[in-house]
């Protein structure tokens, strides 16, 4: 069978800020869901931004496992969280000016009754005095029986004007 995406929708932060990404109303006619992000945040100061990724305004029942690698060491690393941390790269004002740290969240079997798994894979990049490039791979749960209809991105501080994300529909056709 072919794989078909679908735009759903497209949320591109306007002037000021946002302080989150929403997709809402989010038809059950999909097989699987795909956001494709570029995001940057308003913190000024060292660090990778954090992207947090909440299911239907639920804030419990998450779970993550990262692997990452900054471009300090170049060394792998790996953490595992309870909370709803969903990448550690998105690029802050700290990080070169102009840039945004860009990844992609993949959730099969999101109208399912099962617990929801997500990947996740992002990167970010730094040519400041503070060395910050991160790649990130997120395996990322919601232990919860509910079908997915809203999805919100957020982050410790506001995203920054321009930050973007498109929300796709998959189905097998």
């Amino acid at each position: 069978m072919a794989t078909t995406y679908e735009a759903i929708a497209t949320v591109t932060v306007g002037s000021g800020g946002a302080a989150n990404i929403e997709f809402t109303s989010i038809p059950g006619t999909y097989t699987d869901l795909l956001i494709k992000f570029s995001i940057r945040d308003l913190r000024n100061s060292a660090g990778p931004g954090y992207l947090h990724l909440k299911f239907n305004d639920n804030t419990s029942s998450y779970s993550s496992r990262h692997l990452f690698t900054g471009s300090d060491d170049g060394n792998p690393a790996s953490q595992a969280r309870t909370d709803d941390y969903a990448s550690f790269a998105i690029n802050t004002d700290y990080s070169t000016a102009n840039t945004f740290g860009n990844g992609e969240l993949y959730i099969p079997n999101y109208t399912s009754s099962n617990n929801k798994s997500v990947s996740i894979d992002a990167v970010s990049e730094t040519n400041g005095s503070f060395d910050a490039a991160v790649r990130n791979l997120t395996a990322f749960l919601w232990s919860n029986s509910a079908a997915i209809t809203k999805i919100t991105l957020y982050g410790d501080n506001n995203f920054k004007q321009y930050s973007t994300a498109t929300l796709y529909g998959i189905k097998n056709s």
